[in-house]
């Protein structure tokens, strides 16, 4: 029987330590504060954000949305952040993707202090999931191993195929597998037969952004698939890049929604929980 790789229980668990760790900062007197930049123009983002509002409240952490207009500049967007970067109040920043196409989401991202970082998308951060020293790592990397780890799976040693070498999912990814001890083979666009490094592999990581990369002729029975994929299809639904019923010929398999996103968004606040540690230790000089 397939085992369906929901995240709710892995993020609710999370959730739980944010909340405890919540309470004893407020009872030590400070307000965690996550600002979320949202530009205009893309309905997934506007929901994606409004999703983190709730969670923000859920757990007793101030939320504060930044909304531009769609032709906002890059200069708008920089200076707004550095004066989060400058606001003590604000101890997480976070920039909801994808921008419109006049913007630069590696030059905007970078303004971003690293020490409130929590998405992991600055060169600081980047640097230190390679090298493995202390920083904000990104979300949906972490979410990845956390989501198998829940369900028992044992990367250390195992044959991994990660599809996918991008900046924001598939190369962080590589290092972090890289660190829990596993072999790590990467598909990418040039790669000739995909399907035959998914016939080796005990666990396959899937971070394209293009639905039906991994279609059902390319799954076996002992493969545990995780798909980090988010696609907003014509219609309006979401799907993952593991075509749809492909799952259902894996050993396991997270689904799109309610897999990797889930697990991502709890993440990102532990992440700011992290951030306020950081930052409280910067502050006394530890």
């Amino acid at each position: 029987m397939t085992t369906i790789m929901k995240a709710k229980e892995a993020a609710e668990r999370i959730y739980d330590d944010i909340r405890s760790r919540v309470h004893r900062l407020k009872e030590a007197g400070t307000q965690p504060q996550l600002a979320v930049i949202l530009v205009e123009g893309d309905p997934a983002s506007a929901y994606y954000a409004q999703a983190k509002r709730k969670i923000a409240e859920r757990l007793g952490i101030a939320y504060r949305l930044h909304e531009l207009p769609a032709n906002a500049t890059e200069a708008s967007l920089v200076q707004l952040i550095a004066d989060c970067n400058a606001d003590p109040a604000v101890q997480g920043i976070l920039l909801e993707l994808p921008l419109p196409a006049h913007l630069s989401a590696h030059r905007i991202e970078r303004a971003i202090a690293p020490a409130k970082d929590v998405d992991g998308v600055t060169p600081a951060n980047k640097l230190a999931v390679v090298t493995g020293e202390a920083g904000l790592y990104p979300a949906t990397p972490q979410a990845c191993i956390a989501l198998v780890k829940h369900f028992g799976y044992a990367l250390e040693g195992a044959d991994v195929t990660l599809v996918g070498r991008g900046q924001t999912v598939g190369l962080p990814l590589f290092h972090l597998l890289q660190r829990e001890q596993a072999t790590v083979t990467v598909c990418h666009s040039r790669t000739r037969d995909i399907a035959a490094h998914l016939t080796r592999a005990a666990f396959a990581f899937v971070a394209v952004g293009r639905p039906d990369t991994v279609t059902a002729d390319m799954v076996h029975p002992g493969l545990v698939l995780v798909d980090a994929g988010i696609n907003e299809l014509a219609d309006g639904s979401i799907a993952g890049d593991v075509a749809a019923g492909a799952g259902d010929r894996a050993a396991a398999y997270s689904p799109v929604p309610g897999g990797v996103g889930t697990l991502t968004t709890a993440i990102v606040f532990r992440n700011l929980m992290d951030a306020i540690d950081w930052q409280q230790k910067e502050a006394t000089g530890e």
